[in-house]
């Protein structure tokens, strides 16, 4: 790429002052494809790609800059023609995001010196003195008040540059800060209007407020404690898996008592549980600072600051830390999508009348949210990008974060918002005048930033819209996320929930649901999340079970066929929306073991209750309440991801929808797996296509007892293969699959088979009688204590994280042999 002079630009010049007043660099200032059965090829190598790096030589370019190299031609064309119709539109964005880029790098180094605005905004220590630095162009005179100098700024009174920073230099007081660490600071300053007003610095890293009285607003909190006092990391981050199998929490809510829990409570009691139920990341909500509780986290006050609730930044820390000691990758639920309309306490009262080039807001309807009662970021101003660059940057660097759950990217994406607007597939509703090519260009910056700082980041994206290409690399013409969430999985499954008797479940309708995304782009599926629950619905369990959750779920007495329905069905949903929804799975805390109910913050309807703002592991923890059978099942489906690895297999094929045996069969990576959603059918002698011969044994079976189950699938049982019709002419095979075994389905199961390495299989018998040990054949059961049972349940054990319950691993041929 060159960017060189051009007297004319196809595309705008992004938003920020005179070239020739900026400062030199490091100076602080200014649809979906259905995809049924599908084995896609390896990513391709793109011969003659384009780069879009900048060279030197254009960066000392002092004129203004374009890009002129061809792009017309760019990979996402390739992967989907389609696309070419919509060629001007791509072309259009891709040269704003490389302009926007090449001015970054021309004026202030590049963009991970850009990013680093935390280091030169806000309090910061610099040789010997306090430096506050703030952005606010329409305020005509500011000062910096505080606990340091009683709130009475006349003589701390800042001065402001022609890009409209104020700044003051504190020099220290016998050798310490004239702020002290801990202590309350606020800008004040002067608007056109005469007024004078008092706000939380914009890049303030703490905030708190005084508990004991109602509404009480919060105050900045300067965040700057001595070297003894400051956490220091003691893990390096986990390597990527392949695919993240991903734990969904709230730290508020993480705890069992009727109050909101703390960051250190979360990572000694809840991390343990994760890690033993074979997640391999956990990502954490409402991290960033909200005034409202109930907001779950996306009214975000104070885009820098730990929430106070749960702690302070070390406290955060220590909980990052332990997550990485245990092998768990830590996602941060970061909301740049909007902010909170509060004015006393957010970011929203720097906004006093001025014109949008001189806010952090669009002016007028574009820069509120109607639904959400919030303000929308002018993603075009130079002082925005560098706030919002610079604080995905803070979290990852000094909270060793490692990636992101972009929230509310449809609400980015277009000017309406995705509000009343039903998306269909149509590429024209995803590029066209309704396209906010503003917040594109953004995301790709930031996804470009993210992953050059930490090429092993995560990045995921909250869209409904289903937008092409939004998770293809920006390089290739894309917006540069890894994953998307799969959305409208969890609406299928409510739907059927409330609205559809299980004879009239349709598998054609659920596999097409799993599977209806683009093959080229990553989907974290999940059945629900902290959306499914929340305040007026309810999770999965509890819609299966209802009331009965609250007298039926004793071991010690026979199961109702509610309960046996519920239980099963509960296994069942999770586990094919991970086997077959995507390339990742997500469960929120708590729907792993069929938490009960739903979440509630407190708040005036509810006399501020925080009753079902918590999460009951009692429930789990006790032997004799059916609960554990479910997370058994849980921890055991994440198992066989981790030993199979099929989610992050390219082989995915359906090869029965069976309507009228309510079937489901498919294989995903090297397992087949059989889903019988039947409510009272056993299928003695089902025949299964699959695509390698051989013997074929039980990996996973939901209706073990261990898991609740009735036990009616034998474990121990050799499915050998036959071939069907003609080798390499699929319409003469059984279900256009070349072998086929048969199995025993009971109703309501579903269980995954894998093929035996018979090469192994023979080192593993003779190690086997060598040692004199019985090995099982599927998922087994470990327990640090009392005895292995296979297929059975024998009460409940300490597992090595000192939580009740069973630990699963999958027992190779390897490890048999050991």
């Amino acid at each position: 790429m060159l960017c060189l002079t051009s007297s004319s630009s196809s595309a705008p010049a992004p938003l920020l002052p005179s070239l020739a007043d900026r400062p030199s660099p490091g100076i602080a200032g200014g649809g979906g494809n259905v995809r049924l059965s599908v084995v896609s090829s390896p990513r391709r190598s793109w011969p003659g790609k384009t780069n879009f790096s900048v060279p030197a030589t254009a960066r000392k370019n002092k004129t203004m800059v374009t890009v002129v190299e061809e792009v017309d031609h760019l990979p996402i064309y390739d992967l989907d023609p389609k696309l070419e119709e919509f060629k001007d539109h791509f072309n259009y964005r891709i040269k704003r995001y490389l302009d926007q880029k090449c001015l970054i790098e021309k004026h202030e180094g590049g963009l991970e010196e850009f990013s680093k605005g935390y280091l030169k905004f806000g309090i910061n220590t610099v040789d010997g003195a306090t430096i506050y630095r703030e952005w606010a162009p329409a305020a005509q005179e500011a000062q910096l008040i505080g606990e340091f100098n009683n709130w009475n700024g006349a003589k701390h009174k800042m001065e402001k540059d022609k890009f409209g920073i104020w700044s003051i230099k504190i020099s220290h007081v016998n050798g310490k800060p004239a702020i002290p660490h801990n202590s309350k600071v606020k800008f004040r300053f002067r608007h056109g209007g005469g007024a004078w007003v008092d706000r939380i610095p914009a890049w303030i890293r703490y905030a708190t407020f005084d508990a004991s009285k109602f509404g009480a607003p919060y105050d900045g909190v300067h965040w700057d404690p001595p070297a003894c006092e400051r956490y220091v990391f003691k893990h390096p981050r986990p390597p990527k898996p392949d695919a993240p199998r991903i734990y969904e929490a709230h730290v508020g809510m993480s705890g069992e008592e009727p109050e909101v829990s703390t960051y250190r409570e979360f990572a000694d009691n809840v991390l343990p549980r994760i890690r033993a139920n074979n997640y391999n990341t956990v990502q954490l909500m409402a991290i960033m600072e909200h005034s409202y509780y109930a907001s779950f986290g996306y009214h975000v006050t104070n885009f820098f600051a730990v929430s106070s609730r749960s702690g302070t930044p070390e406290d955060l820390k220590y909980l990052v830390d332990k997550a990485h000691s245990l092998g768990l990758r830590v996602l941060m639920d970061v909301v740049h999508s909007h902010a909170s309309n509060n004015v006393t306490d957010g970011l929203n009262g720097y906004d006093v009348g001025q014109n949008t080039h001189e806010s952090y807001f669009h002016t007028g309807d574009r820069g509120y949210h109607k639904l959400w009662d919030s303000r929308l970021f002018n993603y075009a101003n130079w002082e925005v990008l560098r706030f919002l660059l610079s604080n995905l940057r803070y979290w990852m660097d000094e909270f060793m974060f490692d990636g992101f759950r972009f929230d509310g990217v449809t609400s980015m994406l277009y000017h309406h918002h995705g509000i009343n607007k039903g998306f269909t597939g149509n590429y024209k509703e995803y590029f066209s005048l309704d396209t906010d090519v503003d917040a594109i260009v953004y995301m790709m910056l930031a996804n470009h930033l993210m992953h050059k700082l930490l090429p092993e980041a995560t990045i995921v994206a909250e869209d409904v819209s289903g937008m092409p290409v939004l998770c293809r690399p920006v390089d290739e013409g894309g917006v540069g996320f890894d994953f998307r969430l799969a959305m409208a999985i969890p609406d299928r499954w409510i739907d059927y929930l409330k609205n559809k008797e299980d004879r009239k479940w349709s598998m054609s309708e659920i596999v097409q649901t799993l599977t209806n995304r683009r093959y080229t782009e990553k989907c974290i599926a999940y059945a629900e999340s902290h959306d499914q629950s929340i305040v007026g619905d309810k999770t999965i369990a509890f819609l299966l079970m209802d009331k009965e959750m609250y007298t039926g779920m004793s071991d010690l007495q026979p199961a109702s066929p509610t309960i046996n329905r519920g239980i099963a069905l509960q296994k069942m949903i999770h586990f094919i929306t991970m086997a077959l929804g995507g390339d990742g799975y997500l469960n929120f805390m708590g729907n792993e073991f069929g938490h009960p109910e739903w979440i509630d913050f407190p708040r005036e309807g509810n006399n501020w209750s925080y009753d079902k703002c918590r999460r009951q592991w009692s429930l789990v923890d006790t032997d004799h309440l059916r609960y554990k059978y479910m997370n058994a099942f849980d921890q055991a489906m994440n198992a066989l991801e981790e030993e199979f690895s099929f989610l992050s297999s390219s082989k995915q094929i359906v090869s029965d929808m069976n309507e009228k045996d309510k079937v489901i069969v498919f294989e995903r990576g090297d397992l087949v797996f059989v889903f019988n959603f039947h409510p009272n059918k056993t299928y003695k002698g089902y025949k299964v296509g699959c695509d390698l011969p051989g013997k074929y044994r039980v990996a996973l079976d939901s209706d073990a007892l261990v898991f609740g189950g009735h036990g009616r699938v034998g474990h121990d049982v050799d499915h050998f293969t036959s071939p069907e019709g003609m080798p390499g002419v699929p319409e003469t095979n059984f279900n256009n699959r070349p072998n086929s075994f048969k199995v025993l389905s009971p109703p309501r199961t579903c269980v995954a088979y894998y093929r035996v390495d018979e090469d192994r299989e023979e080192l593993r018998r003779g190690g086997a009688v060598a040692s004199g040990k019985i090995v099982t054949e599927y998922i087994d059961v470990e327990a640090t204590s009392g005895e292995t049972i296979s297929g059975g349940w024998k009460g409940s054990e300490k597992d090595d994280c000192g939580k009740k319950g069973m630990k699963f691993v999958f027992r190779s041929s390897d490890e048999d042999c050991k």
